[in-house]
């Protein structure tokens, strides 16, 4: 089994898993907690399908840095990872040179590498800065959506981004149980604006259940994640989202690189959005 595989299925699983929680539906993005993976010596955050993967072995071994860097990079930072710790998968992708016969479209092509991390956690002779507190209001999500100049209209009973007309709909703040519920929303329907033509440009599905909706869908709800842990926003699971859960079990099952894909274009979504805010609040990938 290939390194798709081996990714896919364990997302899978851990989604599989949390969709099956008898205190309601959580997946692996909802629970992770203290910002995104970041690497030890760059101090760059990990993106895409790297995320997941790192924010999920947070979870089951109950590491509580987000720190994490090759057994190299722990080394370059004076510190020893400890023998019997396993590692944890990251991957990135390598350009070849060009072929001779010049059959590239863009004159590049690209493999899948595979690299191996240890948290904070698992070593010695490191110790792990006290969290920077991420600067945000109880209105982050709505200082960032402005900032961006989305059209976003209140008023309704339901979220969502029309493509058509450009515009979020979203409930009235007084229509959420809580402060984190609305944010979270709004983030994620701020995660569809990305993906209009004349921005970021993906594939909007036609109607719920097919491919290219249930990929949005997956797609906004990576950004939501990834954008809430930059802004501190706790991530809470949409009761409405639950129904998605078997469309997005169904793409990953028939595409393995698809998590991959999603990943990388959620990230994509998240560096667009965060780019509005200035400079300060940007994180390039690792």
């Amino acid at each position: 089994m290939g390194t798709y595989e081996d990714v896919t299925n364990r997302i899978v699983q851990a989604i599989e898993t949390g969709a099956a929680k008898p205190d309601g539906w959580k997946m692996p993005w909802h629970t992770a907690g203290g910002g995104r993976p970041v690497n030890v010596l760059t101090g760059r955050t990990y993106t895409g399908v790297n995320t997941l993967n790192l924010w999920m072995d947070m979870q089951q071994k109950g590491y509580a840095s987000p720190v994490w860097g090759t057994l190299r990079q722990w080394n370059e930072a004076g510190a020893k990872v400890r023998r019997g710790e396993r590692s944890s998968l990251v991957v990135f992708w390598k350009d070849l040179p060009k072929k001779a016969d010049g059959d590239e479209e863009d004159g590049k092509r690209f493999v899948l590498k595979t690299s191996y991390a240890f948290n904070a956690a698992q070593v010695e002779g490191y110790e792990t800065p006290e969290p920077v507190a991420v600067p945000h209001t109880p209105t982050a999500a709505q200082a960032l959506v402005e900032a961006a100049g989305i059209d976003v209209q209140y008023g309704g009973g339901r979220a969502y981004y029309h493509q058509t007309l450009d515009y979020v709909a979203m409930p009235r703040r007084s229509d959420f149980f809580t402060d984190a519920g609305f944010q979270s929303t709004l983030l994620h329907e701020a995660a569809h604006w990305t993906g209009h033509q004349k921005r970021l440009a993906r594939e909007f599905g036609k109607r719920f259940g097919d491919q290219a909706y249930a990929f949005e869908e997956l797609v906004a709800e990576l950004a939501a994640a990834f954008l809430c842990a930059d802004l501190g926003v706790s991530n809470e699971p949409r009761d409405d989202h639950a129904s998605y859960v078997a469309n997005w079990l169904q793409v990953l099952k028939n595409d393995p690189r698809a998590i991959f894909t999603a990943a990388s274009q959620a990230s994509k979504a998240t560096e667009y959005l965060l780019g509005f805010a200035g400079e300060n609040a940007k994180k390039r990938a690792a």
